[in-house]
């Protein structure tokens, strides 16, 4: 796979940290697949990530939300009385980040079945939404009376 190394961007630009710091997540990210996930929509407003965690109990996995990243960990300490003929399900140490974007928040996690969901919702605080200014003009009666001078 090729790489590409940022470093001489970090002389010339300013403001721009988040930016590269995504484009080398990216990167790292095809690296490694493990675990499996899905990003799902629920609504305008609502998602859900879900990780495919079997061979995990929940509390062998730590869930951390910090400003405008997610970080899901596993580890899960070896046994040794086991002896596996054949070992098909994976459960290798993990380390899977997700940044999120501005005002998405992390509301929930659960675990079922092997499938760790958690929810996220963007809740824009109501200084950031959009509103509508009145504009505020010349009162009617203002507007006849210049009217008729000007005639």
């Amino acid at each position: 796979m090729r790489t590409y190394d940022f470093s001489p961007l970090w002389r010339s630009t300013i403001g721009f940290d988040r930016l590269f710091d995504l484009a080398e997540m990216a990167q790292r990210a095809g690296e490694d697949n493990y675990p499996p996930y899905n990003i799902e929509r629920l609504s305008e407003d609502r998602y859900q990530i879900s990780l495919a965690v079997a061979g995990f109990a929940p509390n062998e996995i730590t869930v951390t939300a910090e400003q405008n990243v997610v970080t899901i960990e596993g580890s899960k300490a070896e046994k040794a009385e086991r002896d596996f003929l054949y070992r098909g399900i994976s459960t290798r140490n993990f380390k899977r980040q997700f940044s999120l974007a501005d005002y998405v928040l992390v509301k929930n996690a659960s675990f079922d079945n092997g499938l760790l969901k958690i929810e996220l919702v963007r809740e824009i605080p109501e200084a950031m939404t959009p509103r509508r200014i009145a504009i505020n003009g010349a009162a009617p009666s203002n507007v006849t009376q210049i009217e008729a001078k000007a005639a």
